[in-house]
């Protein structure tokens, strides 16, 4: 792993990090991996396991680092308009990062795909909307949806209980973002049912949203993986995959791994969780990176059960009561105590 400074322009001071296995070929694939709060670039990219699968399939990882001096956490700061607006901020950093690595290395334009993790899932979903002319496809980890707050007590309500509102509005605000016109990059969506962190509302609502961004009116199909556990699948018009979501039951809030056994990678560490799933290798899958023999997902179609409903606008009604003052200082003592912060 590399630092690299010869990037341009960087209005959010973020620092750039790049990994290149040896002797990769030019037109690889790039992968953009965004940490969490707490963490590191280069720790949440190997504890993931990106870097080894990288070695494995042959593709290029930029990994951009949140500084302090930004945000006293690490946290990307996925909610503040400054830094989620197209040619803004830390979206336009991690945006020139991207563009330098494809100029300076000659990766392929057509397969650059970006995931993260809680506040660097966020962010995905940031870049995925401000700059979907850039991304094949995308990978939010106990994330939320583009627009769910705009100050810091917005976020911590966001993460607590997502904001009402119509599928069309979500839509919008991703459609909003620029000036695009379609089509748009493919996602996978990843939460535990247990997260106490980024509550799964908020991974419902990012769904809702990219339904409605690729205007999907199907029903999605359920499948399953060789271990028995489901995950829904909405095809587009030509019947490709364009999104996946994945509810990890009874897992909390962090990425899920599989390091050991056939097919695992990762390893285990805070928000590195050890819950049987090789999330990035299951994510590459997906993005169509890599040999299928060693992957651990099924062939797409291969098994499948019922179709389910697909998810409707939300009731007509009383909204729902907004977070109170004693709920928000709740999830903010919570967030820093998982982070470690505070005791």
């Amino acid at each position: 792993m590399t630092d690299e400074v010869g990037f341009a322009p960087n209005p959010g001071d973020l620092r750039m990090k790049l990994f290149l296995p040896e002797a990769l070929p030019a037109g690889a694939p790039l992968v953009v991996v965004l940490h969490g709060c707490s963490q590191t670039a280069v720790g949440y990219a190997d504890g993931a396991g990106w870097l080894a699968l990288a070695a494995e399939l042959g593709f290029a990882v930029l990994c951009p680092e949140q500084t302090r001096a930004n945000n006293a956490n690490l946290c990307f700061n996925w909610f503040q308009p400054g830094d989620t607006t197209r040619d803004a901020g830390e979206a336009a950093s991690i945006h020139a990062m991207v563009q330098w690595a494809l100029r300076k290395h000659d990766l392929d334009r057509r397969r650059v795909f970006v995931t993260g993790l809680s506040a660097g899932g966020a962010m995905t979903a940031v870049m995925l909307a401000t700059y979907p002319e850039t991304f094949a496809a995308g990978a939010v980890i106990a994330g939320l949806a583009y627009g769910s707050a705009h100050s810091m007590p917005e976020a911590f309500a966001a993460m607590t209980q997502a904001p009402a509102r119509t599928d069309r509005n979500w839509g919008d605000s991703v459609r909003g973002a620029s000036d695009h016109a379609g089509g748009w990059p493919r996602l996978s969506i990843w939460h535990g049912t247990h997260d106490a962190t980024v509550r799964p509302a908020a991974g419902e609502a990012l769904l809702r949203q990219w339904i409605d961004v690729h205007d999907l009116t199907d029903a999605p199909i359920r499948m399953r993986t060789p271990d028995g556990r489901f995950y829904e699948v909405w095809s587009g018009p030509d019947g490709q995959p364009v999104i996946e979501m994945h509810r990890i039951r009874d897992m909390g809030h962090g990425t899920p791994l599989k390091p050991n056994g056939e097919g695992g990678n990762g390893t285990a560490g805070p928000f590195l969780l050890d819950v049987g799933i090789a999330s990035s290798r299951e994510i590459v899958r997906h993005w169509g990176i890599g040999s299928p023999a060693t992957d651990t997902m099924p062939e797409p179609g291969s098994v499948v059960s019922e179709r389910q409903p697909i998810p409707r606008e939300p009731a007509r009604g009383r909204p729902k009561a907004p977070a109170t003052r004693d709920t928000v200082t709740a999830v903010i003592e919570n967030a820093l105590r998982s982070a470690g912060l505070l005791r």
